[in-house]
């Protein structure tokens, strides 16, 4: 019988973004992630539309713990939701993305990881998460996503 008791966490973080649901939606795109995201890179391997679509799948090479990462998008509601699972072999993750109007150009951004550890070592790693560090990371994405929002051109000079 397999011992293994795997752990899991959810990180939220918000975001206020200038912009309607419809203008913010289609960058939350791996393709359309170049546009706004200095240090962005996939490569697409399933894709019909050549954008995100429901069945989506990219992977990325982040130099995160688990190695590469494979993303497929597993929910797609245009303006107002993405969802992604994100693998690779330290766990498994549901990232959701959620768009409501706040007011007129003005969307609040809902960020949402929930993150299951497939093994022992996964344990570990989530151990080490911090939800300062996620909402971190959400802000910064929230300044390139303003920035380019703004002027439509990319942020340069921050980590995304």
């Amino acid at each position: 019988m397999n011992t293994f008791k795997a752990m899991r966490t959810t990180r939220t973080a918000q975001q206020t973004l200038t912009g309607s649901p419809g203008d913010i939606f289609p960058l939350l795109c791996p393709v359309r992630e170049y546009d706004w995201i200095e240090h962005w890179a996939c490569e697409m391997v399933y894709t019909a539309s050549g954008f995100a679509e429901p069945d989506c799948i990219f992977t990325t090479g982040f130099p995160d713990p688990g190695g590469r990462d494979t993303w497929v998008v597993s929910r797609h509601e245009p303006p107002v939701r993405i969802e992604f699972i994100r693998t690779n072999s330290l766990r498994i993750m549901r990232y959701a993305i959620t768009l409501a109007d706040l007011a007129p150009g003005l969307t609040r951004a809902r960020w949402q990881q929930t993150i299951t550890a497939t093994c022992e070592e996964g344990n570990e790693h989530i151990r080490t998460l911090t939800a300062e560090a996620f909402a971190e990371q959400v802000a910064t994405l929230e300044t390139l996503l303003n920035h380019y929002l703004q002027t439509g051109r990319m942020f340069r000079g921050q980590q995304g």
